[in-house]
């Protein structure tokens, strides 16, 4: 959501669902944000297989961005709407545990989803306010690590029972034909998308998207989505019709 004003969109759509009954919590990353501040301060910023090299330097950045910049712009954002929100990362309440990636030698302070603990939350939905989780969150040692918002989202998914996890990204959905954005695949099980990781259909940044969807499945979680976020109105869309915003992917 880098542009201002689909920005806006999204978070009007966001505090009417909650309006009308549905308890949505609103997870976030802000990687464009980030290089932003990293190069502002002289940072250098290094990729590795798509994931960012956060070391200490680096990672005091993410977690002032995310925790701070990011999260209490998009908290304002739907309070102004009339709707409350609370702004939150992985390490308030304990909400999320962290740990280390498997190559944390390479990545740094990259960390993976330890445990969930989805107390905090409840009392914040059952207050009926809206919960803003920035991807930030400590190990047992108090130490930060960075993490995908699409697996904080998929993992606090599935540690509350949710209906439905929705990925908004900047592509269409899963592509039948990668190079044909018309292919796009509106509905398929978990034995469907498995199959098409096999047969290399799926790949690039779609991987770890559709990996999370799965593991949230696998979980308890009734239905996962991954939709374009570019297209107004794609929240409601998808939660609201059948028609949909992108690919619905069932247990």
């Amino acid at each position: 959501m880098k542009d201002a004003s689909l920005q806006a969109t999204v978070v009007r759509d966001l505090v009417l669902l909650a309006c009308v009954g549905l308890r949505p919590i609103l997870v976030h990353g802000g990687g464009p944000e980030i290089n932003l501040w990293l190069k502002r301060l002289n940072i250098e910023v290094n990729f590795h297989d798509g994931l960012r090299v956060t070391d200490a330097a680096t990672m005091e950045i993410v977690s002032m961005v995310l925790s701070g910049k990011v999260n209490k712009n998009l908290v304002s954002l739907i309070n102004r709407e009339g709707v409350k929100a609370i702004g939150l990362c992985g390490s308030d309440g304990e909400l999320i545990t962290a740990r280390p990636a498997p190559n944390a030698a390479k990545l740094g302070f990259v960390g993976e989803v330890a445990r969930v603990d989805p107390t905090i939350l409840r009392s914040i939905v059952d207050d009926g306010h809206i919960p803003v989780i920035a991807s930030v969150a400590s190990d047992a040692s108090g130490q930060q690590y960075n993490i995908n918002a699409d697996t904080v989202a998929g993992e606090i998914s599935a540690a509350l029972g949710a209906e439905k996890l929705i990925l908004l990204t900047d592509v269409a959905g899963i592509l039948e034909d990668r190079e044909d954005a018309s292919s796009l695949v509106k509905e398929i099980d978990i034995k469907g998308v498995k199959k098409m990781m096999e047969e290399g259909k799926i790949g690039g940044g779609m991987i770890p998207k559709v990996s999370c969807c799965v593991r949230s499945l696998a979980q308890g979680v009734r239905t996962a989505s991954i939709i374009d976020g570019r297209k107004p109105h794609s929240l409601l869309l998808e939660v609201l019709t059948d028609e949909g915003a992108g690919t619905m992917i069932t247990g």
